[in-house]
């Protein structure tokens, strides 16, 4: 797929995100990591940001060395001669480095939140009791953000359906720019859409992988923003700037890689 559009996003989450992202979506105990499990699904995030064409700074190739090298010495039998004491768990540094980018990260997000109180974009006032019957849809979603993690994690769901294929993309067969003009016409007739339906006219795999690049594109040029009823919970894409999308979208230029 190296005919595909590279796509560059402003703010990539890193490694460290990955794992806390596969630490919450697993539901396990950061200070006992199934070090197995983690790497598997890590090294499988990587593969699919590489079909994607995501650049991949070095640091996750280190850190998926990093989780190898720890899983390979966790498979390795106790030294018998050693004390209990000095058989220090293998995992020990990875676990005081999440906890570490963990707590920085939660001081970050305090300081934003203060910083985007005056810009909310969904928000309503608390319900009273009664006032609204009970499990009733008013359509209003208390909305959060979504990392990048969160869109792959949502859309390897969908691509893990799909059959496998060998097609080449390339911009006589399908772009990323027509993609992008459909979602575009998608979010100028509805003020929000569920990820899930940015696919529904995606027949096969490579139209999948298409429709997923539009999207990140849309979010990088600032035409479209994502959030999320809850974690893991079904996501939306919205327009933050309706009536300008598809004028936007006809006049950017897309480099090929």
């Amino acid at each position: 797929m190296d005919d595909i559009y590279n796509i560059k996003l402003p703010v990539f989450e890193g490694p460290l995100d990955l794992l806390l992202h596969l630490i919450r979506e697993n539901k396990v105990d950061i200070y006992d990591i199934p070090i197995s499990l983690i790497t598997r699904q890590y090294l499988e995030y990587i593969g699919l940001m590489k079909e994607l064409n995501l650049e991949i700074a070095g640091e996750f190739l280190v850190v998926a060395a990093t989780l190898i090298h720890i899983k390979s010495r966790m498979l390795l039998p106790p030294d018998e001669e050693a004390e209990a004491e000095e058989m220090e768990d293998p995992r020990l540094e990875l676990v005081q480095r999440l906890l570490e980018y963990q707590a920085y990260k939660d001081a970050s997000v305090i300081l934003r939140e203060k910083e985007d109180e005056a810009h909310q974009v969904f928000w309503r006032e608390p319900v009273e009791e009664g006032e609204e019957g009970e499990g009733e849809d008013t359509g209003e979603p208390f909305l959060f953000d979504v990392n990048i993690f969160d869109l792959l994690s949502a859309f390897k769901k969908i691509l893990d359906s799909a059959p496998p294929e060998v097609v080449r993309i390339t911009r006589e067969t399908l772009t990323v720019k027509d993609r992008m003009l459909h979602i575009a016409e998608l979010l100028e007739q509805t003020e929000s859409v569920r990820f899930e339906e940015l696919f529904a006219v995606s027949r096969n795999r490579t139209e999948l992988i298409v429709t997923f690049l539009a999207m990140l594109e849309l979010l990088r040029l600032g035409l479209a923003r994502v959030y999320q009823e809850r974690e893991f919970g079904n996501i939306w894409i919205i327009n933050p700037r309706r009536g300008e999308v598809d004028a936007a979208v006809g006049n950017a230029e897309f480099p090929v890689s």
